[in-house]
């Protein structure tokens, strides 16, 4: 660590920085310390099995509606749909492994994590890491965070990013309309229009062999299981079809949770302030814990990263307390509130940018 040292403080001076709350921190540790105490960081295996299963159920039920019922419109869409509901849920799944929240051991929670989004899903390991764990050390922090880097190409995200925008006269996009054109080009163009293509130009110019192999082994389990059904463009069909559906699911799951919520510049504010500045829940249910894969509950996943995540319905009411006692707002809403949110803070930020533009 020597090439590392800057300097020492002397005695006098402050050993925790002034945007920080050292109180805060302190407490969180205490917390953390009597989660691991009462084991909720230890996962349920046969909780993570049966999820496994219910997802190569489905898979083979998709199969099946073909085999069964032929390949007439209403089978294709119902098999569609079917493997939407796979690819959303391997999804979820293999946020799981990702973080390493499974096995004690992280060989098994790497090797899972290839067979779920390599086999089960056709993507990188490797690339979702390398996305999601900065997500995780800079929510909503622009230019840390690449889950906001869609800021200011397609949207205008944040009310200080926005105001600052407009102030600089900058107009890439119409954004007083991204309310409007985020139907268009949010939810159902990310996944077939985008991370598709993107995937495969990471895995070859990182020479991350490793992972092309797991993602080939997918698509060629799909030639092979529907080509004989549907012909090469009936199979290509259903494949983009299901990755549109995917993609409508996916990101209004995964923006309902952070773009309402704070955006800015990383500020320097100690790590629990950072991620509960970022994030609000939704609640909880039997029905919005499967839909999400648990990530209603994101305060606590960003809290606690390697918890398993049926374990955080047990530790909100702690954290609620923490948040209570330091005057942090702890926000939950229903899914269709927060799914609304998305559209209000588009808006919102999208005025706060024009007005900017025109008048300041």
């Amino acid at each position: 660590m020597n090439s590392l040292l800057i300097g020492e403080l002397s005695p006098e001076q402050p050993s925790f920085e002034p945007t920080k709350n050292k109180e805060l921190m302190d407490e969180f540790r205490e917390l953390r310390a009597t989660v691991e105490r009462m084991g909720l960081m230890k996962a349920n295996h046969v909780f993570f099995l049966l999820y496994l299963l219910h997802i190569l159920l489905l898979d083979v039920a998709a199969w099946l509606t073909l085999w069964f019922f032929g390949t007439s419109l209403v089978p294709f869409l119902l098999c569609a749909v079917l493997l939407s509901t796979v690819q959303t849920q391997a999804g979820w799944l293999q946020h799981d492994f990702g973080h390493l929240s499974v096995f004690s051991t992280s060989t098994w929670n790497h090797l899972l994590h290839h067979f779920v989004i390599g086999h089960l899903k056709g993507a990188p390991a490797s690339w979702w890491n390398h996305l999601h764990f900065q997500h995780h050390a800079k929510p909503n922090c622009f230019l840390k965070d690449p889950d906001i880097s869609m800021h200011p190409s397609f949207f205008a995200l944040g009310k200080i990013l926005s105001v600052e925008l407009g102030k600089q006269k900058k107009k890439y996009m119409p954004y007083n309309h991204q309310h409007k054109y985020f139907f268009l080009i949010g939810p159902p163009a990310l996944l077939p229009l985008y991370f598709q293509w993107y995937i495969f130009y990471f895995v070859i110019q990182r020479k991350k062999w490793v992972d092309l192999a797991w993602m080939m082994t997918f698509y060629a389990r799909i030639f092979l299981t529907y080509v004989p059904f549907l012909g090469l463009k009936g199979v290509l069909g259903l494949f983009f079809m299901v990755r549109f559906l995917e993609s409508i699911w996916f990101v209004w799951v995964t923006q309902m949770n952070h773009i309402p919520m704070h955006i800015d510049y990383d500020r320097n504010m100690d790590w629990v302030s950072t991620q509960l500045r970022a994030t609000c829940n939704v609640h909880r249910s039997a029905f919005n814990d499967w839909f999400s894969g648990h990530l209603n509950f994101q305060i606590e996943h960003h809290l606690f990263p390697t918890m398993p995540r049926h374990n955080y319905y047990k530790v909100a009411p702690l954290v609620q307390s923490l948040c209570a006692k330091h005057g942090i707002e702890y926000q939950s809403k229903p899914l269709l509130s927060a799914f609304a949110d998305i559209i209000y803070s588009l808006k919102e930020s999208g005025q706060l940018w024009l007005d900017a533009y025109l008048h300041q």
